[in-house]
């Protein structure tokens, strides 16, 4: 319960004027490279709408582009651009600070505690590629 809280504080801390599941998008694309809408939908588990929505508003803001496929002309995929890459560095750089900020805030002891549970934490997350 309390990871999701962080999570969700995290989001509020975040700016750039996207949502959730567009910020996904990126992410997914950064890690992945360029994906076609199916694939991107598979991945982020929404239906294609949802997909061809939001990456119809991320082409409009200059964060991903669509490319033919050199083999198939049938074939687009989704490329994040380097604004889109920008847009995530920021808004990594947003959350350390704020993350920071708060775990200073912390006595020594609350700190050791959080940093022996990392590698557990980590362990857990690395387990399946759930949502």
């Amino acid at each position: 319960m309390v990871v999701t809280r962080l999570a969700r504080r995290l989001r509020r801390v975040e700016h750039g004027g996207i949502s959730p599941t567009m910020r996904a998008i990126l992410t997914t694309l950064e890690r992945r490279g360029p994906l076609t809408h199916g694939d991107l939908a598979a991945v982020e588990r929404v239906r294609p709408p949802t997909i061809t929505a939001a990456v119809d508003r991320l082409e409009h803001d200059g964060l991903v582009t669509r490319e033919r496929d050199t083999e198939d002309r049938r074939v687009t995929r989704v490329v994040i651009t380097g604004a889109g890459c920008e847009l995530l560095d920021q808004s990594r750089r947003e959350r350390t600070a704020y993350l920071a900020q708060r775990l200073r805030a912390l006595s020594h002891d609350d700190r050791a505690t959080i940093a022996a549970a990392a590698p557990a934490l980590a362990r857990l997350l690395d387990e399946d590629d759930g949502p």
